[in-house]
């Protein structure tokens, strides 16, 4: 069991937490919700105490073994994949390298007593199977055996992170601390946590922008509003229902309470002065009073979780084609990305690219944006040609991309400029008002829209992405991970406007309430082949015969 007891913790002048009580029990799996900068990854790394409370106090029995995902991906790098997964478990692999160093050496009586201990160690953390476990994690994050002894410095970032996410889950630990553990995770391998996750049987805390992943695992979801924390018990839908539901009856009980007190204060207002009223009045002043307490007290809480408002438009509409891609080749080196790719596009088509990570996605869709006569403010340094084949995008199309590097679709153009003065060049016709409300809109109002861009948060460079958009006015709309860094509330505000968008849409992405919100076709991307599939996210589920349950 964690235990806050009235715990309080300012960043700057920015109260995030204020009084909190609140316990986190064996056997329950709390999903954090909040907005950006709410304080979510802050109370785990007070929980994992990485951050002083400002007052208060968290505290956990001291025999509890703690997990925490680490995001230090260069750290290990020159050490064995397979070993940095034991190190997870710190005794098994201290006595582990203890024993190699004493075996190199010279016996002697103590040195022997001394192995004799570390074998028991050993033993009891379970040091005879732990390379098999340790190979399993890695397996099922998706690093086969013939990659499990290179060093880690082979690996992308995105494999780094399952390698990290592989040593705490071995360590066993009796509170597991995870903060955004499915970033850069395919859907299969997100597949495989959740079911990790679902047999976990200590006290998980998890930080994640992936609604399905917290339907998927949270016994509770802890919400993180406005300087507090309330408990709600359920998933992350549960959760939504429960607040919404708790708001509505507030807001019915204000609205009758200031009815109430309206009434009320007009009786003393007429006849206050009156000497045979004034005991009535009196009386009624003080029922005012009870209400204006009720109010404070049990009227509706102030929240901090703000819905940008995005509404995809265009000036005139792409012809029926939109794209024809026959016969195309990418190879990089020896590495063969896409061989003999074929797909049709067509008007208002919602196209989720799906795979493996590494197969090539990004690729496709850089591709694809790279052909296109008519970019909208797209530098084309960023984007690739075909080695072979035809593309040919269709009459009247203009594309914009969201790539999933922000620095590179933020560009050199960014250096010392404010938001506004970023967005703002791509138009300089536009009027600055019109700027300021696409701004205000994506959730950059007053000074926020004059923030530095170097200084901007993931979340806010992919807003402000999201806002040129907005403002360039595409008809094709091509988005690369586009709900990475964004909180559930904009990543909702981003799925109502691109349902909407009488436009075309292809966009990849690991988050499966989005894909399956969204997509209207699905291609999937194997190495070396191309499938296309009509149909909704749960149908080509269907009907490619994937084994994994949709939850």
């Amino acid at each position: 069991m964690i235990v806050l007891d009235k715990v309080t913790k300012r960043f700057g002048p920015k109260i995030l937490f204020e009084n909190v009580s609140l316990q986190f029990d064996p056997g329950k799996r709390y999903g954090l919700a909040g907005a950006n900068g709410a304080g979510k990854s802050t109370l785990v790394k007070m929980l994992a105490g990485e951050e002083d409370t400002d007052a208060g106090s968290i505290s956990m029995p001291g025999t509890m073994r703690l997990g925490v995902l680490r995001q230090n991906h260069f750290a290990y790098d020159e050490q064995r994949i397979l070993d940095v997964v034991l190190m997870g478990n710190e005794a098994l692999w201290a006595a582990m390298a203890e024993k190699e160093r004493l075996l190199a050496g010279d016996m002697t009586d103590a040195i022997g007593m001394r192995l004799g201990e570390l074998e028991v160690t050993i033993a009891e953390e379970n040091g005879y199977t732990a390379e098999s476990e340790a190979a399993e994690l890695l397996t099922g994050l998706g690093l086969g055996e013939e990659r499990q002894l290179e060093p880690m410095r082979t690996l992308a970032p995105g494999y780094k992170l399952r390698v990290l996410l592989a040593q705490v889950l071995f360590g066993k630990p009796d509170v597991l601390l995870l903060d955004e553990p499915t970033n850069h995770l395919d859907l299969e391998s997100i597949h495989w946590l959740e079911d990790f996750l679902l047999g976990y049987r200590g006290t998980l805390v998890v930080v994640s922008h992936d609604r399905h992943f917290l339907d998927a695992i949270s016994t509770h979801v802890a919400d993180v509003d406005y300087r507090t924390i309330t408990i709600y018990t359920g998933n992350y839908s549960q959760f939504v229902a429960s607040k919404y539901e708790n708001r509505q009856r507030a807001e019915q009980q204000s609205q009758a309470a200031k009815k109430k007190m309206g009434e009320l204060q007009s009786f003393v207002d007429r006849f206050g002065a009156h000497a045979s009223k004034s005991k009535q009045a009196q009386s009624r002043v003080k029922q005012i009073e009870k209400l204006a307490d009720v109010l404070e007290t049990s009227g509706p809480k102030r929240s901090s979780l703000v819905r940008p408002f995005i509404r995809f438009e265009f000036d005139k509409p792409s012809g029926r084609d939109v794209l024809r891609m026959e016969g195309v080749n990418k190879s990089f080196g020896d590495h063969h990305v896409l061989v003999d790719a074929t797909l049709h596009l067509n008007r208002g088509d919602r196209v989720a690219v799906i795979g493996p990570n590494g197969v090539g996605k990004s690729t496709l869709l850089k591709v694809l944006v790279g052909a296109c006569e008519k970019l909208a403010g797209i530098s084309r340094d960023d984007l690739l040609k075909p080695d072979s084949g035809e593309l040919r995008w269709g009459h009247d199309v203009v594309v914009d991309y969201f790539a999933q590097d922000h620095h590179e679709a933020l560009g050199e153009r960014s250096k010392g400029q404010t938001a506004f003065e970023w967005l703002y060049s791509f138009d300089r016709k536009a009027p600055q008002e019109a700027i300021r409300s696409i701004l205000g809109r994506l959730l950059f109002s007053g000074e926020a829209a004059l923030k530095p861009v170097e200084a901007l948060s993931g979340g806010e460079c992919a807003r402000l992405l999201l806002a040129k958009i907005l403002l360039v006015k595409p008809n094709v709309i091509v988005l690369d991970e586009p709900t990475n860094h964004l909180d559930i509330e904009s990543i909702e505000g981003l799925v109502l406007g691109l349902e909407q968008f009488a436009g075309t849409v292809v966009f990849v992405s690991h988050d499966r309430h989005f894909v399956a919100r969204l997509a209207t076709r699905v291609v999937e991307l194997s190495p070396g082949k191309l499938s296309a599939y009509g149909g909704t996210y749960d149908e080509y589920l269907e009907r490619a015969g994937h084994d994994f349950t949709r939850r």
